[in-house]
């Protein structure tokens, strides 16, 4: 049932109530013009609202280097009031172009700003430290009479690196097949610990050879982590197929570093032993190898031994015709 049915129903024809209603009808397309208008209006200052177009806060930063915050914004034809950074809710950085100077710092743990590089797009913070971790946000704000602002946030983390490339501990110069592979890799304190990869043969290691060692937090102020990982596997042939076992340790945290060490191991193989020789063989080679090289030198010494005594021989006969022909009759 419509409303005028309704109305009719209920008060009698010509009365007030059902001649009201039946305007209304007829002017409801009217009544939605008058309301276009002002759609209008609030979609065209809508469009003219203040956008921030880039802010780009790094999401991770090395401690004791400088980082430069950088907020760029489109005031749509308004002219700027101020552009403000916070850090956890605290305002530490004002640019308001009609004061003089136009710059203003606040007092942040962990905020040291370089104002002289810094402006109305961006900030520079020198030397940040753990404490400059957190939530920056920047909020650019119109003139009068709008004074519309406009707020983006964005998060960073401060990241202490390791002073040392990842070690390698336990490991032997060489193995043969067979041998039990326990190594280590640790990487030195830092925040957060470094991720560990143990590589066999420039491939990752099985999970299974792999061993996770609890973080180990220091008890100074600024708690660093140290992180170690471990390798266990028996060494098979194919670990020695192309030359000498490489073990790697890859350590990394984020995109900001990216560390290895490698240590290669030499194959043990063991040494043959040797073919047990025939007895029958060896001797009568031998034998016959000595009856081939004695065999010249005993005829030699037969025959000069011959010699000697046909010399002898002679000599005793010369002897006895000389004494036979001296006793002789003259």
């Amino acid at each position: 049932m419509c409303v005028q049915q309704l109305a009719n129903s209920i008060f009698p024809t010509g009365t007030f109530f059902p001649m009201f209603c039946a305007v209304a009808s007829c002017r409801k397309h009217e009544m939605w013009i008058l309301w276009i208008p002002i759609l209008l209006l609030f979609v065209q200052d809508y469009s003219l609202a203040i956008k921030i177009t880039n802010l780009r806060v790094p999401t991770h930063a090395i401690k004791d280097q400088s980082v430069t915050l950088v907020c760029k914004y489109d005031l749509e034809g308004e002219a700027l009031y101020s552009v403000k950074w916070y850090k956890d809710g605290w305002e530490f950085y004002r640019y308001v172009p009609r004061d003089d100077p136009p710059q203003q710092t606040f007092p942040i743990n962990g905020i040291t700003v370089n104002v002289h590089n810094s402006s109305n797009n961006q900030v520079a913070l020198d030397a940040i430290s753990l404490s400059s971790g957190g939530k920056y946000r920047c909020e650019v704000s119109a003139e009068a009479p709008s004074f519309q602002t406009e707020a983006n946030t964005g998060e960073m983390a401060v990241v202490v690196l390791p002073e040392t490339d990842p070690i390698i501990t336990g490991g032997k110069p060489r193995y043969q097949v067979g041998d039990l592979v326990r190594v280590n890799c640790t990487s030195a304190r830092s925040k957060p610990a470094a991720q560990l990869t143990w590589y066999i043969n420039s491939e990752q290691a099985d999970p299974t050879c792999i061993y996770q060692y609890p973080t180990i937090v220091s008890l100074a102020q600024d708690h660093l982590e140290t992180s170690i990982l471990g390798l266990e596997f028996r060494v098979k042939p194919k670990h020695f197929r192309r030359g000498d076992l490489k073990l790697k340790c890859l350590a990394t945290i984020h995109t900001l570093y990216w560390k290895s060490n490698e240590e290669s191991m030499e194959s043990d193989r063991p040494q043959k032993a040797p073919m047990p020789e025939s007895r029958k063989s060896g001797l009568s080679g031998t034998t016959r190898t000595d009856d081939r090289v004695q065999t010249p030198n005993n005829g030699n010494a037969v025959f000069r031994q011959l010699e000697r005594n046909n010399v002898l021989i002679l000599v005793g006969m010369l002897c006895c015709i000389l004494l036979r022909s001296s006793s002789a009759p003259r």
